[in-house]
């Protein structure tokens, strides 16, 4: 298999092997790990939250492999935003009844050292301007290391409008960044 070319084979079993590779999990977990966390950051309301949902969704998706192989990335993070969703209706259906949400300010999404912790601020609050359909793409494109066809598969989305939202986020993402980066 060459690249991150999605087979049919792939697509329709959503796993990474045709056989069983235990070994192959510590690298794929700490490959895609940090990507998994920075998009629950996006969907989720806090830390915990997102950490919970990578949780899940790896569990889950695992579940779906009947070889004991990884999932695919692409079905990860669909599963990601899935749980995200449900588990928002949840807490707002939750926060309406008892009348008192008092939810955390959202934890930073990108991991920065001393020097580059302001440059860091100034990017996630251009990212938290973008309408969130550019922003999860290019957070799936630039981040998450996807390609089109991966991202359309986990947005549920088609590759085109995939590509497309791309090109228009990293439009805004420039307007919004132009005198923090030149």
């Amino acid at each position: 298999m060459a690249g991150n070319a999605i087979t049919e084979d792939r697509v329709i079993s959503g796993c990474e092997h045709e056989t069983p590779v235990v070994s192959d999990w510590g690298g794929w977990l700490e490959r895609h790990a940090p990507r998994f966390l920075l998009f629950a950051r996006q969907q989720a309301r806090c830390e915990a939250d997102a950490q919970d949902l990578v949780q899940e969704a790896v569990v889950a998706s695992w579940r779906q492999c009947q070889d004991g192989s990884p999932p695919l990335a692409a079905v990860v993070f669909a599963t990601i935003r899935r749980r995200a969703i449900d588990k928002a209706r949840r807490d707002d259906r939750r926060a309406h009844r008892e009348t008192a949400a008092n939810l955390d300010a959202p934890e930073a999404w990108f991991d920065c050292d001393v020097e580059n912790r302001e440059r860091g601020q100034l990017l996630q609050e251009a990212m938290n301007h973008l309408p969130e359909i550019y922003r999860d793409v290019v957070t799936l494109k630039i981040w998450g290391d996807l390609t089109f066809a991966e991202i359309a598969l986990a947005l549920d989305i088609p590759a085109n409008t995939a590509a497309s939202r791309y090109r228009y986020g990293l439009i805004e993402l420039r307007k919004r960044t132009k005198e923090i980066f030149s």
